[in-house]
């Protein structure tokens, strides 16, 4: 999808979750999974859509839509703990290539994780995305992956 149209899409899906949960939940997890059911079914290259949620010092998995994910997440390790640990976005456009990447499912290629803050701005847990296809991120996922989880 070219930059133009995701720009596009983002701006209407992000109108939609607003509305959504504005009218409706004032509950973390419930916006999770709207969140999460809205972007997997409306963004064709997003093969895992979901989020992992620090408890007790473990990341576990949260709602999600996709393939069956790993529960419990080795600390410091994979993309999601590179995200925690550097405070930023993280995107991986081929993650064979990453250090530690944990394969949850052998046809992720590509990923993105955007960190999740409460109200004190400290991380409670990330958004995770992958893509079967390399290179499906970038920074327009970023960018608007980052505005829509500051709705939670």
């Amino acid at each position: 999808m070219n930059s133009d149209k995701k720009q596009k899409r983002y701006s209407r899906l992000y109108d939609q979750i607003v509305g959504l949960i504005e009218k409706s939940s004032n509950n973390q997890l419930s916006n999770m999974a709207t969140i999460t059911a809205v972007l997997h079914h409306k963004m064709e290259y997003f093969f895992w859509t979901g989020f992992y949620l620090l408890q007790d010092g473990k990341l576990q998995v949260g709602p999600y839509q996709g393939s069956l994910a790993c529960i419990n997440l080795a600390k410091d390790t994979g993309v999601c703990w590179a995200a925690i640990n550097t405070k930023q976005t993280i995107v991986v456009g081929d993650v064979e290539a990453f250090p530690g990447h944990i394969a949850c499912d052998s046809r992720s290629a590509s990923e993105i994780v955007i960190p999740l803050k409460n109200k004190n701005n400290e991380i409670i847990g990330v958004m995770d995305v992958d893509s079967s296809d390399l290179n499906s991120f970038d920074e327009v996922d970023a960018l608007w992956l980052e505005k829509i989880v500051s709705l939670i």
